[in-house]
C-alpha cells in the first residue's frame, strides 16, 4: 500500500488530495479537495498573481486538513508528500511547496517535487490504467503542447504554441467580447446559439509542415471582426464565438492529425495507440468531438479524464508522486528544491515560446 498526500497551488486553485495504490489493484482517490478562486479574480477578467498567492496562504492549511479527514488517513499513515513545484505563478508555488516541505519535515516523510505538467501527463494512468507509450495533447490556460509520454520522467515534446496558449486565447477572446471570466466556458456557452460559418477566421498553421501551434493571429482576426461590426448585438457575439471555436477545433484537428501519424511511425508495435487530452480546455465539447472523430478515423483510442481531473487538482500531483516512488525516481535533496515558474517536461527539445522556458524565443 502506497499513500501520498498531494498539494497543488500553481495558479488559482488551492487543492490537496490523498491517493492510494495497493499492489496491482486500481489506484484509489481517497480525497480530492479543491477550492477555486474564480470569484476573487472575476472582477479583473483573469488571475491576479498577488491575490492568488494570498488566497493560497489563507486556505491551504484548512484544505490539507480536509483532505486528510476525507481520506480517513492520518499523516502518520501517509508515505510521502508530493507538491507542485512548477511551472506556474511563483507566489502560489512558494506557498504550496513551502507548506509541503514543512509537513514532510515535521512528519519525517519524503518530499517529492512534482512538475505540474507531469501531473497532467500521468492522469490517464490514474483514471484509465493506460500503458506507456501514449500521445498527450495538453491544452490549458498556460500550455498547448503535444507530448509523447514514453514512461515516468520520459517525455518528448513534439509541438508547442509559438505564441498564446489556447486557454489564453479563449480568455482574451471572451474579454474582447465582454463575456465574464472564466472566458473558456463562457465562450463555449455563448457559441451554442451562434452561426459557426458567419466569420471566416483563419486556421493557424493548418497545412504547415511545422508541427507547432499559433493562436495570436486568430485572436487578432476576432478583434478585427468585432471592431468592424461594433456595436455588437448578442447574436453578433454568439456568431463570433461559434466561428472562433470552429477555427480552433479545425486547427487542432490538423495539428493533432499529424502527430497521430508520427506516433504510428515511431511506435509501430502499439496495437491500439491512445491520444490523451488533458487540461482545462479539454472540457470543450466541440474540441472533444473533433478529436474523438479524428481518433476514430486513425484507429486511436481517445482518452479524456473526468473534467475534475483535467483542470488543476491535487489528485494528479499525488498520483505523480506515487508513479515516481514506484519507479525509484525520488530526489533526496527535494527539501532544497526551489519553485520554478518555468519548467519544461522535455528539457532536450529546442526552446520555443510556450514550451516552459523563461525568455524563450521562437
Amino acid at each position: 500500500m502506497i499513500r501520498v498526500l498531494g498539494i497543488e497551488t500553481s495558479c488559482d486553485e488551492t487543492a490537496a488530495s490523498v491517493v492510494a495504490l495497493d499492489g496491482t489493484a486500481a489506484p484509489e482517490i481517497l480525497s480530492n479537495v479543491v477550492l477555486s478562486q474564480i470569484e476573487e479574480h472575476a472582477a479583473f477578467g483573469g488571475v491576479v498573481p498577488e491575490i492568488a498567492a494570498r488566497a493560497h496562504v489563507e486556505a491551504l492549511d484548512g484544505i490539507v486538513e480536509a483532505a486528510l479527514a476525507d481520506s480517513a488517513v492520518s499523516l502518520d499513515e501517509v508515505d510521502a508528500i508530493a507538491a507542485t513545484a512548477g511551472p506556474g505563478l511563483v507566489g502560489g508555488l512558494i506557498v504550496g511547496l513551502m507548506t509541503a516541505k514543512a509537513i514532510a519535515a515535521a512528519a519525517d516523510k519524503p518530499l517529492i517535487a512534482i512538475n505540474h505538467l507531469e501531473g497532467h501527463a500521468l492522469t490517464a494512468r490514474l483514471t484509465d490504467g493506460l500503458d506507456f507509450p501514449y500521445l498527450l495533447l495538453l491544452v490549458s490556460g498556460g500550455h498547448t503542447q503535444i507530448v509523447a509520454v514514453r514512461g515516468v520522467g520520459d517525455y518528448q515534446r513534439w509541438a508547442t504554441t509559438i505564441d498564446d496558449a489556447l486557454g489564453e486565447a479563449f480568455d482574451k477572446t471572451a474579454k474582447m467580447l465582454g463575456l465574464p471570466y472564466p472566458g473558456g466556458s463562457n465562450v463555449e456557452k455563448t457559441a451554442v446559439g451562434g452561426d459557426a460559418g458567419r466569420f471566416a477566421f483563419p486556421r493557424p498553421m493548418k497545412g504547415s509542415a511545422q508541427p507547432d501551434f499559433s493562436f495570436s493571429g486568430l485572436k487578432t482576426a476576432v478583434r478585427q471582426a468585432a471592431t468592424a461590426i461594433a456595436p455588437l448585438s448578442d447574436q453578433d457575439v454568439a456568431d463570433i464565438c461559434a466561428s472562433f471555436q470552429a477555427a480552433v477545433a479545425d486547427a487542432l484537428g490538423d495539428r493533432v492529425g499529424r502527430a497521430l501519424a508520427r506516433f504510428r511511425q515511431e511506435f509501430p508495435g502499439r496495437a491500439k495507440p491512445a491520444l490523451v487530452v488533458a487540461g482545462g480546455v479539454a472540457a470543450n465539447r466541440t474540441i472533444k468531438a473533433t478529436l474523438e472523430a479524428l481518433c476514430s478515423e486513425a484507429g486511436f483510442a481517445f482518452v479524456a479524464p473526468p473534467q475534475k481531473l483535467c483542470t488543476d487538482n491535487a489528485a494528479m500531483i499525488a498520483w505523480a508522486g506515487i508513479e515516481r516512488l514506484r519507479a525509484g525516481i525520488v530526489d533526496e535533496n527535494a527539501a532544497d528544491f526551489v519553485p520554478r515558474s518555468r519548467w519544461p517536461l522535455d528539457s532536450v527539445s529546442a526552446p520555443l515560446v510556450g514550451s516552459g522556458r523563461r525568455g524563450a524565443k521562437a
